[in-house]
């Protein structure tokens, strides 16, 4: 007695609090549209109405339908628009069927909310539009407001061009027990055993308009159709219900409501060919395995899935809905996903947000299984897109934007622009060629930085922005236009063969910096920027039917930015394991710095070498056994290197080496102005060393130009940060028999401005007598009438710095004195000086 005496205070207060609870399950009309409605248990046929040309128009004052329950309407054949609206203020619960006659298209507006339960279905011939409007506007500028309802409406003949969302528009939900669609790496999805909660005939359209919309397990199949999903607070949304393919605009839209999808929802637009499928809203989430899909089986080229949220679009998180049996998974992500399956190109992905976030698995991905092209990706994002990690049932399915093709069509482009992207822990940017056709291509704008960090701590998988050849067909183009790449931590730029077909070209612009770091914590894999024909081990080239030795050639590399680090055991690098060519690594820069194991390397086994083009503006500098390398480690000839450096420094046993073992060593090349610490050797030592030698073959040549230069006007700041610096130390005046020599490579130049031209002139200088004196100091004596012989200094110039004046002066530490008269430890004997030009 005290609950049920409770139950009536509690409907009260939520009431009074302005929360409204669902109707009883009835469907009545308002009287406003000469509406009857008949029922029978939980059945309620609908009759009369207003029809005004092909327009049948009912208003009910309740329109729910319970479990098991009906709405029939009984329209004549004739009418192309049941126009229905809700005024008494609940909303409407529908767990039943909605059912008409003939091909007429479905309205349904409620302003205070519209539920569907997982046992809600449709029968209806046309397409189905939903919404939680206070008003459909028509082109006549009738409206026929769920609001204010007028006892005897004026109602259009016109067609419905337009909702009205206001402030008391309320929320749509779609219950239903989720999608079962599955499939494998290899195939496509298996669409056929998942019960929609909503469907539509085939070539109609479903349309939901609402505050916010929420999918918990809800399913939309569209055949042939269109899905449209809108969650607007305010304004005017646009309609073009022409024919039976709705669509909607938000030109005039600023303030939208949240779309979620969870527990598998789903919506599928798939068919022998498709009207596209559209989510407009502030944040959209799809969470659980959810998914988006339209599957492309026939002849005629489909619409493309649009996204657009103000906020934030977040995919995340897998679910296991089946065993797995073979290839194909039982385990689904949440996802957008466009396959082609017949003669006509896959459907595209268009998304436009303020954020994107990729987790747990979400990805986006267009394939193609015939020979049709498969779909492109385009994302624009306002500020960041972040992609992080994998799958948690399947690790090997990592979160990211990938275009694949599994025969002889081509694999989708895939376009991104973006403040800022970064993907960590096994996620990827990647266009894959499992077949005959060509890889797609990769362009990616980002305004701020890419980051790319660490491996997925199971599979090892690298984080990685790329293009991957499977088979014959040939690897797409990757370029990266930013303003700071960072790779570390095992992470990966890269395009790669494993087969027949060539690997793709890498072009990367950054106008600040690139940095090459570290290595995996999980794995010894090295941070990577790369174009390779890798050899994987035997179970790997088994599993995916690869040969022991791919034939395809490396793709080629080439970096513009103005500073370039690689340290930490990071790799650069263009390498061929198979029988065939490496690539061309070229690198503009303004400074390049190896440090710690830092690689530029050019590596191939039985074909020709690559070959390094390092063309620099300022500085090289490599050190901590760091290594640029044009090698052949088999049969084939060793690589070319080409370096126009300024300054080139090399410390700590870092080197130059274009080295083969049965095949020729490669040439090396060497433009500067100075070189410092790397010196030519016939083999490796623990020195700083350029080496162009072949083990079994004939060793390449190493030539060196040192050119001319003005030390004013091309001073280098070289780094301050050398441990291994080497010191002035202040000295002695000569002894009698020393000489103080400065040459060069077999001499020095006449004049400091002149080009050496291979003469040797010896000047003998006249020893001086005690009694001489140093000419400035006679001259400071004889110019400055306080001077009183007493002692003076020299101080010994340990260093040199730039004035204001863009000229060269010799500076010295107050502390390192020489003096003239009295020199510790030395004779005070005449020197005799050679110089050697």
């Amino acid at each position: 007695m005290k609950g049920i005496a409770f139950l009536p205070g509690l409907i009260s207060a939520l009431l009074t609090s302005g929360i409204v609870l669902p109707a009883i399950a009835q469907v009545t009309s308002d009287n406003t549209t000469n509406t009857t409605v008949n029922s029978t248990g939980n059945d309620f046929n609908i009759l009369n109405g207003i029809q005004k040309g092909n327009n049948l128009f009912h208003s009910f004052k309740e329109f729910s339908i319970p479990t098991g329950g009906s709405a029939n309407f009984n329209n004549s054949t004739n009418v192309v628009n049941i126009i229905n609206r809700v005024t008494g203020g609940n909303i409407s619960d529908i767990d039943g069927l909605i059912k008409t006659s003939g091909n007429a298209n479905l309205f349904l507006i409620n302003t205070a909310g519209i539920v569907f339960g997982e046992n809600a279905s449709l029968d209806i011939g046309g397409s189905f539009f939903v919404s939680t409007a206070e008003s459909i506007l028509f082109e006549d500028g009738f409206e026929f407001t769920a609001v204010n309802p007028q006892s005897t409406p004026l109602l259009s003949v016109s067609v419905p061009l337009g909702l009205q969302m206001g402030s008391n528009s309320g929320n749509i939900q779609i219950n239903g027990n989720g999608h079962q669609s599955i499939g494998g790496l290899f195939s496509p999805r298996i669409r056929n055993n998942t019960q929609s909660t909503l469907q539509v005939n085939s070539g109609n359209s479903i349309a939901l308009v609402g505050k916010n919309i929420t999918f918990n397990g809800g399913v939309l199949t569209a055949e042939n159709g269109r899905i449209e999903l809108g969650a607007v607070k305010t304004g005017t949304v646009n309609l073009n219900s022409s024919s039976s393919n709705l669509q909607l605009s938000y030109d005039n839209i600023e303030n939208f409501g949240d779309i979620q999808l969870i527990n598998k929802s789903s919506l599928d637009g798939s068919g022998l060919t498709s009207n596209g499928i559209q989510l407009q809203g502030q944040n959209i989430t799809l969470k659980d395995g959810s998914s988006i899909l339209i599957q492309n089986t026939g002849n005629e080229t489909p619409s493309d899935i649009q996204v657009s949220a103000k906020g934030i679009l977040e995919l995340s998180g897998d679910v296991r809905i089946a065993p797995d049996i073979g290839n194909i998974t039982g385990v689904t992500s949440s996802s957008f996903i466009t396959e082609t399956l017949g003669t006509a190109r896959g459907a595209d992905i268009n998304i436009s947000v303020g954020n994107l976030h990729l987790n747990d698995g979400g990805v986006f991905a267009t394939k193609t299984f015939s020979a049709a092209s498969g779909g492109n990706i385009t994302v624009n994002v306002v500020e960041d897109i972040q992609v992080n990690g994998t799958a948690a049932l399947n690790p090997i399915s990592p979160s990211g934007i990938t275009a694949s093709n599994f025969s002889s069509g081509e694999s989708g482009n895939i376009y991104i622009s973006a403040s800022n992207l970064a993907l960590t822990q096994g996620a990827t940017i990647n266009a894959t060629n499992f077949g005959q056709g060509d890889s797609g291509n990769l362009d990616i704008n980002v305004s701020g930085t890419i980051k790319l960090v660490d491996a997925d701590p199971q599979t090892l998988s690298p984080t990685n922005i790329g293009s991957t050849v499977f088979r014959e067909g040939n690897g797409g183009s990757l370029n990266l236009n930013t303003s700071k790449l960072i790779v570390e931590d095992g992470a990966a730029v890269n395009t790669s063969s494993l087969n027949s077909g060539n690997g793709g070209k890498i072009t990367i612009n950054a106008s600040e910096s690139i940095e090459v770091k570290g290595i995996s914590p999980n794995s010894p894999i090295a941070s990577a920027i790369g174009a390779s024909v890798p050899v994987f081990p035997v179970a790997f080239r088994q599993n995916f039917g690869l040969p022991d030795k791919p034939s395809g050639n490396a793709g080629d590399i080439t970096i513009n930015t103005p500073k370039f680090q690689i340290s930490n055991g990071g790799i650069v690098a263009v390498n061929n394991e198979g029988v065939n060519d490496g690539g061309n690594l070229i690198v503009n820069t303004d400074s390049l710095r190896l440090d710690n194991k830092g690689i530029v390397l050019a590596d191939t086994v039985s074909g020709e070498g690559g070959n390094i083009f390092l063309n620099i503006k300022s500085d090289l500098i490599i050190q901590n056994g760091s290594i640029i390398n044009a090698r052949s480690s088999g049969t084939g000839n060793g690589g070319n290197i080409t370096i126009d450096s300024p300054i080139i420094a090399g410390f700590e046993n870092s080197d130059i080496i274009a080295s083969a073992v049965k095949g020729n060593g490669g040439n090396i090349n060497i433009k500067t102005q100075g070189l410092f610490g790397l010196q030519f050797r016939e083999q490796l030592t623990n020195e700083s060393d350029i080496n162009a030698s072949s083990q079994f073959g004939i060793s390449g040549q190493v030539v060196l130009q040192q050119l001319d230069f003005n030390p004013v006007n091309n001073l280098i700041q070289l780094p301050s940060n050398f441990e291994n610096t080497t010191k002035l130390k202040a000295g002695c005046r000569a002894s009698v028999g020393q000489k103080f020599i400065v040459s060069g490579r077999g001499g020095l130049p006449e004049k400091p401005s002149n080009l050496f031209n291979g003469s040797q002139v010896l000047i003998q200088l006249l020893d001086l007598t005690p009694e001489e004196k140093i000419p400035f100091l006679t001259s400071f004596q004889n110019n400055n009438a306080n001077y009183d012989n007493q002692q003076k200094s020299i101080i010994e110039a340990t260093g040199f710095s730039r004035n204001e004046n863009g000229e060269i002066e010799l500076v010295a530490s107050s502390d390192t004195d020489l003096k003239i008269n009295h020199i510790n430890n030395c004779s005070g004997a005449r020197l005799n000086r050679s110089i050697l030009y």
